[in-house]
């Protein structure tokens, strides 16, 4: 996996979000640069929209994480193509996309980026439902072993899972099985996402770390959201930072 994102210890980063380039660059500074800031692909209405928006994002935020928006799979094409004209480090997508990203990727030589996955608990450990694209999550849900998923997100030229919605701690004996299963079929990456708030963001990246996988990245959005500015709070981020240090120093 080749991706311009900057692993603390190469191990851990944290995926925030911001409501502009100058809440992206305080965001980046304030964690030294171990994250990949997220820009939503639903707030443009176009492409080329989205394109432009990331260019100028990224005279500010060296790394940024092209996403879907609220995981609306609708928006896996457009998160793509802005993502392969970018090159921005790293690209969300329904379990679906991923191949089409992959693709776009190639052709455009954006190979710096990361892609993930999205898969989603079922409330059964050890399975995991890989049915979250535009149409495929509007039929009956596909429920598979976690490591065939796996096998078929290495088929893809993906890199990573994004296991979403977590709902906090809800699903950590899940993750724990996804995490395992990123390690014994080399999938570099796990980015646990969904409830992730100050208080449990330890615990939840601690399983992931101590099955052994390759890199981390949990999402925390929310909870570390201004509701009244729609920032991501400075502070907050330095706190995660702190946490970050004391899962791995």
């Amino acid at each position: 996996m080749r991706t311009k994102i900057k692993f603390y210890k190469d191990k851990l980063a944290v995926n925030f979000l911001a409501k502009d380039k100058e809440n992206g660059k305080e965001v980046y500074e304030a964690i030294d640069g171990y994250t990949a800031v997220g820009v939503l692909s639903k707030q443009f209405d176009s492409v080329e929209e989205g394109i432009k928006y990331v260019k100028d994002f990224q005279k500010e935020v060296p790394v940024v994480s092209v996403g879907l928006g609220s995981g609306d799979p609708a928006q896996f094409q457009k998160a793509a193509l802005i993502a392969a004209a970018t090159n921005p480090g790293h690209v969300n997508q329904v379990f679906t996309g991923a191949g089409y990203a992959a693709g776009a990727m190639k052709a455009l030589n954006a190979d710096e980026t990361a892609i993930n996955v999205l898969m989603s608990p079922t409330g059964i450990v050890g399975k995991v439902k890989i049915s979250t694209g535009e149409l495929s999550s509007k039929e009956k849900d596909a429920i598979v072993d976690v490591d065939t998923a796996m096998a078929m997100l290495l088929d893809m030229k993906a890199h990573a899972v994004k296991f979403f919605p977590m709902g906090g701690l809800k699903s950590i004996e899940e993750l724990k099985a996804v995490a395992e299963a990123c390690v014994r079929h080399g999938v570099p990456m796990l980015e646990p996402t969904g409830g992730i708030t100050l208080d449990n963001f330890k615990e939840i990246t601690k399983v992931c770390l101590d099955a052994g996988v390759n890199k981390v990245m949990p999402h925390i959005y929310n909870a570390v959201i201004d509701s009244e500015t729609g920032k991501t709070k400075v502070e907050d981020v330095r706190k995660v930072y702190e946490m970050m240090k004391e899962l791995l120093d």
